[in-house]
């Protein structure tokens, strides 16, 4: 089997405006770089299908997929652009964009639990680990790794999952999602005193959120994955594990200030294959989230994928 690749053309429609970080040749410079490098020739390249009500729902309140839902769509219609947030704006497109990043997610993990792939990458945007229960904020709309571990939880019935999140920002939407939920495990890595500026003190008890001070560099962020990431993740035995992919934590990213190189995505990728290896019959769904450098994004996501499809 290899591994499961989502990136659709719909996701690079969606534009915050001139000059936002977020933007759509994120998606072009992954492309690039897999194609290059020719990873993508030992990928199994996926349409997807929008996100259903039913899928978002899994993680999001009924009312706040059903508000964005009507801001987008007359967004959609009327041709306008509208500002959710000083941070997080919407165009046209963003509403498919949307429901198809969420809809890779949930596809990625089917074709996975079916046998079909072993493992997948998502390569959506908009990103998802912000987006909380009931609202949109740091560039993201619906929590697209929430959405698809409930997907696995109360769809395909696992009894435990996994997520892992080592984008430099805190995944707070994802927290505020399945706090409390002991059938998830969180393990993250954030900059402390970093946007959105919580995390230190975890909603539940299944949550091994670790701030860590910028400047921090590969070497101790590996000493912190191998001290407290991997003994949770070893008792907790998941039965799939996702991934909040960010690769803004890279030492050239701007939008914060850690000091990851590609060696370390490689090799905090291949520390959760292991643990998915043992308990998890290698089960992986991993979507993008931050990662702004357009140079050193391409080439950290070129090493998790690398992973993922050796694995």
């Amino acid at each position: 089997m290899s591994t499961a690749y989502f990136s659709p053309p719909e996701c690079r429609r969606h534009d915050m405006g001139a000059g936002h970080p977020e933007c759509p040749a994120r998606l072009d410079a992954i492309n690039d770089w897999l194609l290059a490098s020719g990873l993508d020739a030992g990928l199994q390249r996926h349409d997807a299908r929008p996100a259903s009500l039913t899928d978002l729902t899994l993680a999001h309140t009924q009312a706040y997929v059903a508000e964005l839902s009507d801001q987008l769509q007359r967004c959609e219609q009327q041709g306008e652009h509208v500002a959710l947030d000083p941070d997080t704006a919407a165009n046209p497109h963003t509403w498919r964009a949307a429901l198809m990043a969420a809809g890779a997610a949930v596809q990625a993990t089917d074709l996975v639990l079916d046998g079909h792939a072993q493992n997948a990458f998502c390569a959506v945007r908009p990103p998802g680990h912000h987006a909380t229960r009931d609202q949109a904020m740091g560039f993201c709309f619906f929590n697209n790794v929430a959405i698809a571990a409930r997907h696995a939880l109360d769809v395909r019935g696992l009894k435990r999952v996994a997520i892992a999140d080592f984008d430099v920002h805190h995944g707070n939407g994802t927290e505020d999602i399945i706090a409390g939920d002991e059938r998830v495990l969180m393990v993250s890595i954030f900059q402390d005193e970093l946007y959105p500026y919580c995390g230190g003190v975890p909603k539940g008890t299944n949550m091994v959120n670790v701030p860590i001070p910028a400047y921090t560099r590969g070497a101790e962020v590996r000493d912190i994955v191998e001290a407290m990431w991997l003994p949770a993740l070893e008792a907790f035995k998941p039965e799939m594990i996702f991934i909040s992919a960010g690769f803004d934590a890279h030492r050239l990213d701007d939008l914060g200030q850690l000091g990851l190189v590609e060696a370390d995505y490689e090799w905090i990728t291949l520390k959760l294959l292991d643990v998915a290896r043992r308990h998890a019959k290698g089960r992986v769904v991993s979507c993008l989230e931050g990662g702004y450098n357009l140079s050193a994004l391409a080439r950290s996501v070129g090493v998790h994928v690398r992973a993922l499809s050796e694995a």
